[in-house]
Parts: C-alpha cells; sequence; structure tokens
C-alpha cells in the first residue's frame, strides 16, 4: 500500500501540470490579446502576476501557453524513443547494420543544438512547428539509439534470443516480441529524458522565434518578450520559466516512477 501511494505522490505533480496546461487556455481570467494594465505593470488588481510588454494579463498567457508546448515535447518524445528503440534493438541483433548506424549517430551527435536548429528550420519550408519536431529528431535520436544499442547488446546474445534466431524467427519478432520488451525500464527512462530534452529544445527554438510566432501565447515566447521589462515586472519572465523547469522535472520523476525495478538501467546524458 505504502508503495502504491509514494507511486502515486511520484505521478501527482506531472499529471496536476499537465491537466492545468491541457486545460488552462479554458482558465483564462482575459483575453490573450487584450491589454488588461500599463507595460509591464506590476502584480496587483485585475493582474495577479502583471502585465507583459503590451499590458497583457501574464496569468492568462501563462496559463494558454503550455498546452502546445506539452503536446509537442510528448509527440517528440514518443517518437525519438520509438525509433531510437526499433533502431537500437536491430543494431544489437545485426552488427553491420550497428555498425552503420553508430557511424552516422557518431557524425549527428557532432552538431552543436543551437546551430543544428537554426540551419533546419532557417532550411525549412515555412519553418514553424514541423521544423521543430525535425530538429528535435535529428538531434535526439543518435544519443538515444547508442544508448539503446548497449543496453540491448547483452540481451541480443543471450540464450532465448539465440535460440529464437535459430528457430528461425524474423528480426522484426525478435525486436518486437523478444528484445524491447526486456529493455521496459530502458525505455521508460530514454522516454523521460527525451520528454526533458524535447521541452529545453522547443522551449529554445520559440526563444529563438523560429517556433510558435507572436502574438501566439507560448512559455518560451513569453521569456523572450518580457526579458526587456524584467525589472519592471519580474514575474512576465519568472512565471513561464519556473512552468517550463517544473514540467520537465516532474514528467523525468513520473517515467522514472512507472521504470519497472527490474531489467536494465541507465542514465543517458542530456
Amino acid at each position: 500500500m505504502s508503495s502504491r501511494i509514494g507511486l502515486l505522490l511520484r505521478l501527482a505533480p506531472a499529471a496536476l501540470l499537465i491537466a492545468a496546461a491541457v486545460a488552462g487556455p479554458w482558465l483564462t481570467p482575459h483575453p490573450l490579446d487584450a491589454p488588461v494594465t500599463a507595460p509591464y505593470g506590476p502584480p496587483g488588481g485585475d493582474a495577479p502576476l502583471g502585465g507583459d510588454q503590451l499590458g497583457r494579463d501574464v496569468l492568462s498567457r501563462l496559463l494558454a501557453g503550455g498546452r502546445e508546448l506539452i503536446a509537442m515535447a510528448l509527440f517528440i518524445a514518443v517518437l525519438v524513443t520509438g525509433i531510437s528503440a526499433v533502431l537500437g534493438a536491430v543494431g544489437a541483433l545485426r552488427p553491420r547494420v550497428g555498425r552503420v548506424v553508430e557511424r552516422a549517430a557518431d557524425v549527428l551527435i557532432l552538431l552543436p543544438a543551437v546551430l543544428g536548429i537554426l540551419l533546419i528550420t532557417l532550411s525549412w519550408p515555412d519553418g514553424g512547428r514541423f521544423a521543430v519536431i525535425g530538429v528535435a529528431v535529428v538531434l535526439g535520436v543518435p544519443y538515444a539509439v547508442r544508448f539503446v544499442a548497449g543496453a540491448a547488446a547483452p540481451v541480443a546474445a543471450s540464450g532465448y534470443v539465440e535460440a529464437a534466431t535459430a528457430g528461425g524467427e524474423r528480426l522484426g519478432h525478435l525486436v518486437l516480441y523478444e528484445v524491447l520488451p526486456n529493455l521496459r525500464a530502458t525505455v521508460l527512462a530514454l522516454f523521460g529524458l527525451r520528454f526533458v530534452a524535447a521541452v529545453y529544445l522547443v522551449a529554445t527554438a520559440g526563444f529563438l522565434q523560429v517556433g510558435p510566432q507572436p502574438p501566439a501565447a507560448d512559455w518560451a515566447l513569453m521569456i523572450r518578450e518580457n526579458t526587456a521589462g524584467v525589472l519592471l515586472n519580474p514575474w512576465g519572465v519568472l512565471a513561464p520559466g519556473i512552468a517550463i523547469g517544473l514540467l520537465a522535472v516532474s514528467v523525468n520523476l513520473a517515467a522514472e516512477a512507472l521504470a519497472p525495478r527490474t531489467g536494465p538501467r541507465a542514465v543517458l546524458p542530456l
């Protein structure tokens, strides 16, 4: 019972934060684009977190600004984790394929994150969200695939996998039914880390204005737009920054809590 309560307590922060971000656009006390106070107005009255650079309510834009970031980060984390899990397992089962995947990953790992964001988003037709997702996959898969391949190698060399191979099972069957089920803890830990990395990458893209564009309500955009007035109303920067940090930490804790207690586990550098 105590372990179940502990699990719920570790899942609760992420669940509450995601629920608040999903429902946030319906809870805003003011219209997102209507000024309610002076530019960079201090907290008070109808604006408990003050106003942004145009006098818009910071609380309303904070409530509405997290849903898209969370949706994109979840999609990216699922995509990167899925691709990496399959490629890593295939590389462990087929060493020649594994060497090719590792060499390609070595090259892509050398690409600095900010340079990769600018190169891909600025050369992508119309840029925007799909460009950010493309950047996240290109930058995230190389790290993750090497991580999964390292964890899958002992499983691929185990007796039951060799028996299944000798029995004529196809590569797809070996990956989906023999290797990956034994890497659940690794894959869940990887998903949590990839979600955190995706949050930071999407936020960085927003800060560089190569993702969501003004006047969209977005946590990263709020930080960029209100930096100039941080001394007048710090909540325009602090509130979205705290929200991004809490989101990353809480989801990572939830993924760790859901991971099975047996099986290979490791920590992947972001």
